[in-house]
């Protein structure tokens, strides 16, 4: 199996954690998504992160136009690799 992870891109930590809440209702993901916060660069405020929800998908399952959409919800996006 491949080591295929997605990268949801969101504005703030509570559409991060909303979302990784809703991946499993969604798109019946079992495994929780790790959370990242990403600081802008030269950005030392937390009010200047984006959060990164990182989920593997080893069963390559997910279609990615999908979670593009999904993360849309959030005023997020799915970053390419």
């Amino acid at each position: 199996m491949s080591d295929v992870r997605h990268v949801l891109v969101l504005p703030d930590r509570e559409a991060a954690e909303e979302v990784a809440e809703a991946l499993g209702e969604s798109f019946g993901v079992v495994e929780e998504p790790r959370l990242v916060r990403d600081a802008l660069a030269g950005e030392d405020d937390a009010e200047d992160a984006q959060w990164l929800v990182v989920l593997r998908d080893e069963g390559q399952r997910l279609d990615p136009g999908e979670l593009d959409e999904f993360a849309a919800r959030w005023d997020g996006w799915r970053e390419e690799p």
